[in-house]
């Protein structure tokens, strides 16, 4: 483990649990996310309602600030085991529509709203139990293996959901997705307990309310923090969509692929985004965190530009693989910046806020279906990357005292 830094976070007991959990839930949510995202485009037809699918999944994130809340009073294993609890519960639900043959898109969306209210903040529990239990000098490279469970789980999950529903049906796949969230439940039990006492003398006694509000002040008054939670805001508006649920869109409508062929699609940015992730769990520590986060936003910004004019479908794979790989250097190091420098008292509350910057991926969605629907899809793409590229250039210059000096906080090794 000495030789290998990648390794390190795994003399953590705690860690050696959480990463296999961590795994075999992300594997979960892209299984459902083929499966469901398929079975909407292609029970409806309408792109919109795709939107509106992909939407439902990230409703939470409105809600997010209350789970770092409640964390921080109950202790984020604790929490996360009801989360983990709760999808394992909906997936049975699923699992029933589909074997009794009653599934139709409406009861799909009200169970899909019902999972969104609830697994956009796992991201947020993972992220705080490590940077709860990890020494400083094993953050980057823990935060970079964290990150390998979301990017190795969208290549296996994307493949072995497609797979399954084509050799099984979606029953049986879904028996599938099940017995994946029971294991990460059961895994899940045996990370660590103990936690830190972080909210300070009288916080216990303060109201939801006031706790949010002093979480949000902070935020706000933390120049290197409000950067990050705006840069954060604008990919999930404006990147995230083209690479995620309206893919089904461009297998199906413009490469004329099935649902293996979308599996293809979301394991191509998968794989680059895990490759990605490799590559700061084992280099991370040469790289300034920062810069490395600003550059690697306009790449990523100029590759979904070029995909979005893309009629071939190799070419297309071969594209979303290099997007896929400068995400990781783009959002690993965000969250790795947001760990370092927010006082631990705030840190639940920071990183609740954090996920509501994940609304701006519903709100993108919602509004490319329509500018789809009547512009197509290489125009829209073209919009939302031409306008990431335009405000993260903003945001570097308003902000290049915290997000370019190399003597930054931001930009510590």
């Amino acid at each position: 483990m000495a030789r290998v830094p990648a390794l390190a976070p795994f003399r953590i007991r705690s860690f050696r649990f959480q990463w296999p959990a961590d795994l075999l839930a992300s594997w979960a949510f892209e299984m459902e996310g083929v499966i469901l995202g398929w079975f909407i485009l292609v029970s409806t037809g309408s792109v919109l309602a795709l939107a509106v699918f992909g939407s439902l999944q990230f409703l939470g994130t409105l809600i997010s600030p209350l789970f770092g809340m409640a964390g921080d009073r109950f202790g984020n294993r604790n929490l996360l085991c009801l989360m983990r609890a709760t999808y394992f519960a909906l997936a049975l639900a699923l699992m029933a529509l589909f074997l009794t043959d009653l599934a139709s898109p409406v009861p799909i969306l009200v169970l899909a709203a019902a999972m969104g209210l609830v697994r956009p903040s796992d991201i947020t529990m993972r992220n705080l139990l490590v940077g709860e239990t990890m020494p400083a000098d094993y953050l980057m490279p823990a935060m970079g293996v964290s990150r390998t469970t979301a990017d190795s789980a969208r290549v296996v999950g994307a493949l072995s959901g497609a797979a399954l529903v084509a050799a099984l049906g979606s029953g049986l796949a879904y028996v599938g997705v099940s017995a994946v969230y029971a294991m990460s439940f059961a895994l899940t039990l045996g990370v660590g307990i103990r936690r830190l006492r972080v909210l300070g003398e009288g916080a216990e006694r303060s109201s939801p309310l006031r706790i949010l509000r002093e979480g949000f002040a902070y935020v706000w008054a933390t120049p290197v923090v409000r950067a990050v939670m705006l840069l954060a805001f604008l990919i999930n508006f404006a990147a995230y969509p083209l690479v995620g649920s309206l893919l089904a869109y461009v297998a199906r409508n413009i490469y004329g692929l099935d649902q293996t062929g979308l599996g293809w699609l979301i394991a191509s940015f998968a794989g680059g985004a895990l490759l990605g992730s490799i590559m700061v769990s084992t280099h991370g520590a040469r790289i300034r965190p920062a810069r490395t986060m600003i550059v690697c936003s306009l790449a990523w910004f100029s590759f979904n530009l070029a995909f979005s004019w893309v009629e071939q479908h190799l070419l297309g794979e071969a594209i979303l693989f290099a997007a896929g790989f400068v995400q990781s250097f783009c959002m690993i190091p965000m969250a790795v910046i947001l760990l370092r420098v927010t006082e631990p008292t705030f840190r639940g509350r920071v990183m609740g806020v954090r996920m509501l910057a994940v609304y701006g991926l519903p709100v993108g969605l919602m509004l490319s279906g329509p500018l789809v629907e009547h512009a197509g899809f290489a125009l829209t793409g073209t919009a939302y990357s031409l306008l990431g590229i335009g405000f993260t250039l903003l945001i570097a210059v308003r902000w290049r005292s915290e997000l370019w000096q190399v003597a930054s906080a931001a930009n510590a090794r």
